[in-house]
């Protein structure tokens, strides 16, 4: 597990390195990082969201991501809070639902916090959540530059290489969005929206996606992992 050690060695060292050096010197400096590698983490939210709507995703996802990297991530057994995030472990956090997510202000300064301490936060839309989860995330990163990412960016080509955000379920029939939010030019968190990629990931008799909207969602999610520990 990760767990936070001394918070001026860490803000000395956030300071002087890149975001792109942040994840690894995050390992080093502020916390001790056991054999199970990197750790994927469910956010339970406040405000009435259904946050349990998919419960096999990421179990799902780490296992088709240590299949093809021969990595050995996990997923923590619990949800997590986000009063319990900085000394959870978790490398990789992921929230979903269909209605309202809200943050007291404590907790998008903690989420600043995990993202400048090298963690990342994705957040799939299951329908119905957009507008809540951006207006969330406009708060949490105030100085973040907010901006669709464009199809060059290494979340759509580091494992996978992949045209764009694909669209599991039609919700309103719109073209998928992937919103991300970048510090110092690093993509830190990504809101996906009227993709349903989260949906992609759960066991095939849930939804009865075809294999190929699965895989689909899987390599994405895959690229997202990817993205969130090598950062490049």
């Amino acid at each position: 597990m990760f767990t936070v050690m001394n918070k001026d060695i860490l803000r000395t060292t956030l300071y002087i390195y890149p975001m792109s050096k942040r994840f690894l010197l995050f390992v080093i400096f502020s916390c001790q990082f056991s054999l199970s590698g990197q750790v994927l983490g469910l956010l339970k939210y406040d405000g009435g969201g259904d946050w349990y709507a998919n419960p096999t995703a990421l179990e799902n996802l780490s296992a088709f991501y240590n299949l093809e990297t021969e990595a050995r991530s996990s997923v923590l057994p619990q949800e997590i809070e986000i009063s319990n995030l900085l000394t959870s472990g978790v490398s990789f956090l992921h929230a979903t639902g269909h209605g309202r997510i809200v943050l007291s202000e404590t907790e998008r300064e903690i989420l600043n916090e995990f993202v400048s301490r090298g963690g990342f936060l994705h957040i799939d839309d299951n329908y119905g959540m957009k507008v809540f989860a951006e207006s969330e995330l406009d708060q949490c990163f105030p100085n973040a530059e907010k901006v669709e990412v464009a199809t060059n960016h290494p979340i759509f080509n580091t494992l996978f290489k992949l045209k764009g955000l694909p669209k599991i379920h039609e919700h309103d029939n719109e073209k998928p969005k992937a919103l991300g939010y970048f510090l110092d030019g690093e993509l830190v968190a990504l809101l996906t929206i009227e993709s349903d990629i989260g949906d992609g990931w759960e066991d095939e008799e849930v939804h009865n996606d075809p294999k190929e909207k699965r895989e689909e969602a899987l390599k994405m999610g895959a690229n997202l992992v990817h993205w969130s520990l090598v950062r490049h």
